[in-house]
Parts: C-alpha cells; structure tokens; sequence
C-alpha cells in the first residue's frame, strides 16, 4: 500500500513547517510499521482528509472496521489520545486501544463515516446537531497526582496572543481589531466560571456520523477551560455564507444569543470568545498567506 498524503495535508503541514517536514518524509514508513504491528488491513487513504494527519481506512485482523490516525507531534496527538480515552465513546469517536499501548502519533479509532458530517444537514438542523454532541463532551477532566494532562484555555490564547501582537505590529490595518480581540481575552480568562474538558477545535466539520449513535465527534485538540470558548468556534460556521448574506452581522448576533441560550453559556462571554478566535484565525490565516481566508475572519469578527 502506498501512504501517499493528499495534497491539503501536505500543504497545511506547509504553513507550519516551511522549510520542510521530516513527519512528511517518515510516514510512509511508520504508517507501514503501524499497520504490521496492528495487523490491519488497508482499504484506501481518506480523501481530502484532514489538515493536520494522515487517515486510513483499515479493518482489523477480526474483519471489523476501524480508523487508523497518524499525526505529527505538533498536532497534539497524545493530548487527542488522553481526551478520547476520558470520552470513552460520549459524544465522540471511541479509541480501539488503550491509551498506554499505542504508538506516539498514531490512534486506532472506530470507524465512523468519513464522508457524512453534520455539515450536510440544513443549516438550522446542523447547528443544533452540533450543539448537542458538543454539550455532551463538557465533562471534569481527568486528574492524576500532577493534575490534569491538558493545555488550558489560558494557555493556549497566551502563545496565540504573542503571535496575534506580532502580527499587529507587522500590518496596522488590523491593529483595532487585534486590540479588541486581546482586550476581550484578559477580561475572559481572570476569571472563568468552570474549568471542563473542551473539544478545542469544534465545528460542523468535526461532527461526523455514526452506527452506535447518529452524531460524534473526531479531531479533538483538547483544552480546560470554560464551555463558552469551545462553542465561539461552532458561531462562525459557514462563515463563508454569513458574509454572502446582507444580514450576516444581524444572523451572527443572533446566532450568538442562540447558541447561548441552547447551551446555558453566557452571552458575553461567547460573544467574547468568538471574537477572540476569529481575529486568532484571521491573523493567522494572512500570516501564511491564505489572504481570501483572513478577509472573510476579519469581517466576521468585526461585527462582533
């Protein structure tokens, strides 16, 4: 079997690592070794994938079918491995493995289906839908002698505001808006109202169907923190159709107060948070070029 990865995965690792990728050129090899090790059965290379690893189809040596994951470190896989074990199939894909025996960077999951996602229901229906898995990965995290295994919040926006400030003083135009961003930030993480395990990167596209139940989630890049900076990210989907409509600034505020509402999350607070990752995603999006991207988050965001 040839592991060739599809072309968005090799250039969204581009954008990360641009002067080349070593993960890139050992996958072939360990994608082989972990299949061996697995004794798995290839079907085929999802197609396009994801922007941050390798998906194959495989069945396992009993016939059933199952995922086989493979990703760079800097994708966080092991946080994704700790999250998924703590899930144990609540809202999200279920791992076919226990923790400590697989392989770093590479998770054996069931097998959903990869090519239906929530996304292909009306947008009214998908938002809902979305809503509802997210609501059921709001758990405690898991707490060893040291404490949770997770990046928080707090964290995490940290490092993305350093980037974010940099990115302001290289292009002024989005000065205000990155101040305002960084503004909401200080005041949201003072004082968060709970700490909880969050998908970390959740939208339509990461909601996928499934045998067991209708609907769950893949692709966690888990995070402690508070519910409100989970959902931010679900209120710009299809952003692409919000900026279409002439009423998107009117459809996102009130797709704020829904989600809101639907989830018992404060207001303001999400309203805060989606423009924090908006602007987050824009600056970054202009960063490496995806110019088209950052003009459509940066709208958004400023009718937040």
């Amino acid at each position: 079997m040839v592991f060739d990865p599809p072309q968005r995965l090799v250039r969204a690792l581009a954008e990360t690592a641009p002067g080349g990728d070593a993960w890139l050129e050992r996958l072939p090899e360990v994608a082989r070794g972990a299949v061996a090790q697995r004794e798995l059965t290839v079907e085929r290379v999802q197609v396009p994938g994801g922007r941050s690893s390798l998906v194959v189809l495989v069945r396992t040596a009993d016939g059933a079918p199952a995922v086989l994951k493979l990703a760079p470190r800097r994708a966080r896989p092991e946080g994704e491995r700790a999250a998924l074990a703590h899930w144990d199939g609540r809202g999200a894909v279920r791992l076919l493995e226990p923790p400590a025996s697989g392989t770093e960077g590479v998770l054996l999951l069931e097998r959903l289906h990869p090519d239906v996602s929530v996304r292909s229901l009306p947008e009214a229906k998908a938002l809902l839908e979305a809503a509802g898995t997210l609501r059921r990965l709001w758990v405690a995290p898991p707490h060893g002698q040291d404490g949770h295994v997770f990046e928080t919040v707090a964290e995490r926006t940290g490092r993305q505001a350093l980037a974010m400030r940099a990115g302001a003083a290289a292009d002024p135009e989005v000065a205000p808006l990155v101040e305002a961003a960084l503004t909401a930030r200080e005041e949201l993480v003072a004082a968060p109202p709970e700490h909880k395990l969050l998908h970390g990167t959740f939208r339509q596209s990461k909601v996928l169907a499934g045998d067991r139940t209708p609907w769950l989630a893949v692709g966690p890049d888990p995070v402690v923190g508070e519910c409100a900076f989970d959902l931010a990210r679900l209120v710009r989907d299809r952003v692409e159709d919000l900026i279409a409509q002439p009423s998107g600034a009117t459809t996102t505020r009130r797709r704020v107060r829904r989600l809101a509402e639907s989830l018992e999350v404060d207001r303001e607070r999400l309203a805060g948070w989606t423009l924090f990752r908006a602007v987050e995603s824009g600056v970054r999006a202009r960063r490496v070029g995806r110019e088209r991207d950052a003009e459509l988050l940066l709208e958004f965001a400023s009718w937040l």
